[in-house]
């Protein structure tokens, strides 16, 4: 009779238990003390807001003046991107909305290089236009006609 060889279990620590706290679930305390942080810096949102902005209108003067090619497009999809991850956190969920639809637009690198300029323009206008009108939100009745109208032309224009 042969013997089977006997295996063994080795239990590896869980170490992001150990570092997130375990059971306890979220820290409140940590949660009140980052969105005061927030808050405490959100006096320069408005200038933050504004330099990119003004990035991603010189992805779009660089798409004018050297064409719509990879590396222009590429910039310029970069540009929305990071408003559409800003827009919010700097109390503008409207320009998020909106650099969310323009990431839409020039997402797939097979098709960016063909997107229609005047959405673009379209897009990166209303995103200025909200700034200047402090148009913060898409309830209001402004915000919610420019979103709906460029969203609605993105999907128009994606579905062939």
């Amino acid at each position: 009779m042969t013997t089977k060889p006997t295996a063994e279990v080795i239990q590896v620590p869980n170490m992001l238990k150990l570092k997130v706290g375990g059971r306890g679930g979220i820290d409140m305390a940590a949660i009140a003390k980052a969105e005061a942080a927030l808050k405490s810096l959100s006096g320069n949102f408005a200038q933050w807001l504004q330099d990119e902005i003004t990035k991603l209108e010189a992805a779009r003067q660089e798409v004018k003046t050297q064409g719509l090619n990879a590396a222009t497009v590429e910039t310029l999809y970069l540009r929305a991107h990071d408003l559409k991850g800003l827009g919010a956190t700097y109390e503008f969920p409207l320009i998020t909305r909106i650099a969310a639809s323009l990431c839409k637009l020039i997402d797939e690198p097979e098709t960016r290089l063909s997107a229609p300029m005047f959405l673009v323009d379209g897009h990166i206008d209303a995103i200025k236009a909200a700034v200047r009108g402090d148009i913060k939100v898409d309830t209001h009745p402004v915000g919610k006609a420019l979103a709906e109208e460029l969203e609605g032309r993105v999907t128009q224009y994606l579905a062939g």
